[in-house]
């Protein structure tokens, strides 16, 4: 088969090296890629939105099979309009979609099918809602854009001088664009959090193994948030008496919610999970898989992507085994340019790599990088995930950090401390 894989970041590249362990692979291409990428899938420069120009190339190319990974281009209809042009896909249609691109659709969506999540109000205008946390006063208190804002459009307020600038950033400023027009204004959560990523084809949800991200910029979970500093999987807190919990409380109800509003979920559900005091409860929904918690579950599947892929598609999930590794823990370390989640230097030489962008003893998965002149370069903010298996969770996180110590470049910056909570409740 010749597979299409739509995005260019380190999650991309964890379901490229995956789906490449399937005998049933040919080519696969990937648009618009990255350094990384380039040595693993023939990389197509078509920006991941750019649906037209997509789906024109999968025609010209006679692609068997898309895959879109990131969130921009689901919530606009690629998946629709792959579909609508005979070619199958995997990820959920624009409709679907909206669990991620809409906070208030998802808020609403979990009120009316009595699916547990913190309590909340939307609105649509800035004085309203600054009147309201005044009179709430209580902190902190979380602010969320309503729409999609690259991962950065929740808001820890912890003072209401910090709750004020939020909704003037986001409503008046228009920080994140038209995704701001609404907030959701909700209560803190509190206790650990979970992710757990589920294969989902509208009727079937079969979870995957979970994982703990760790989404502050720096040591101690101090700094801004990011896109994600590393990741373990799977995650200590979540036992079998939770997921038999979650399954019964959060994932099944939500896949027949969906079902009963019309808008069916087929591909890659993604639950953000707080066990509270209280049970677990849903802090988030995203309609992809996440990055970098992808990059600890992929390899831990021991069974074909690309069969599951499909199965998804044709709704037949239910026929095809998902097996993960019993016993085995996955750590990725994220390596980010200096400065980052704001401002940071791009084109940096990268140390450390063979000429397929590996290292010995882990998987590298790039997330941004470009290839040129025989040598590796950075060009984003995340740059690598150095991804470790292991029999222990404290043998996956030293080899993970080895590596970092050979795979390097300059004003490199990373957490050292990722995994130590997981240790914690070990």
């Amino acid at each position: 088969m010749k597979l299409l894989v739509v995005g260019g970041g380190g999650r991309e590249h964890a379901i490229i090296r995956k789906l490449n362990e399937s005998p049933k692979v040919d080519k696969i291409y990937c648009a618009p890629g990255n350094g990384g990428i380039s040595r693993d899938a023939e990389c197509v420069n078509i920006g991941a939105c750019d649906i037209d120009n997509m789906v024109a190339f999968a025609k010209d190319n006679a692609i068997d099979f898309c895959v879109v990974a990131p969130d921009d281009p689901l919530a606009a209809g690629m998946v629709d309009a792959m579909n609508g042009a005979d070619i199958p896909c995997f990820g959920p249609n624009k409709a679907a979609a909206r669990i991620e691109g809409s906070k208030v659709f998802a808020k609403n969506l979990m009120k009316k099918y009595g699916i547990p999540t913190a309590a909340y109000e939307v609105f649509d205008d800035p004085h309203a809602a600054m009147d309201y946390v005044k009179a709430q006063n209580t902190y902190p208190t979380v602010i969320k854009a309503d729409g999609l804002a690259l991962g950065k459009g929740v808001i820890l307020a912890q003072t209401e001088e910090e709750a004020m600038a939020a909704i003037h950033s986001i409503m008046e400023d228009k920080q994140f664009g038209d995704s701001g027009n609404q907030i959701v204004i909700e209560e803190f959560l509190t206790g650990p959090e979970v992710s757990v990523l589920s294969f989902c084809d509208g009727k079937t949800i079969v979870p995957m193994v979970s994982s703990m991200d760790h989404k502050r910029a720096l040591d101690g979970d101090q700094g801004l948030n990011t896109g994600g500093m590393g990741t373990v999987a799977p995650n200590p807190h979540y036992t079998d008496a939770v997921a038999k919990e979650c399954m019964e409380t959060i994932f099944l109800p939500t896949v027949r919610a969906m079902e009963a509003e019309g808008c069916p979920f087929a591909g890659c559900l993604y639950f953000g999970l707080m066990l509270t005091p209280k049970g677990p409860k849903v802090i988030e929904y995203n309609c992809r898989f996440g990055d970098p918690e992808t990059q600890v579950v992929l390899p831990l599947l021991k069974s074909d992507l690309l069969d599951i892929f499909v199965a998804v598609s044709q709704g037949k999930l239910d026929s095809v085994p998902v097996e993960f590794a019993k016993d085995e823990y996955a750590a990725c370390v994220v390596e980010a340019s200096g400065g980052y989640p704001q401002n940071y230097e791009k084109g940096k030489v990268i140390q450390g790599l063979d000429e397929n962008g590996q290292c010995d003893g882990v998987t590298v998965y790039h997330a941004g990088t470009k290839y040129e002149n025989g040598q590796f370069l950075t060009s984003g903010g995340r740059v690598l995930g150095l991804t470790a298996t292991a029999k222990t969770l404290p043998q996956a996180l030293e080899k993970a950090y080895q590596a970092a110590e050979t795979v390097t470049f300059e004003k490199m910056h990373l957490r050292k401390d990722i995994g130590q909570r997981a240790l914690q409740a070990l």
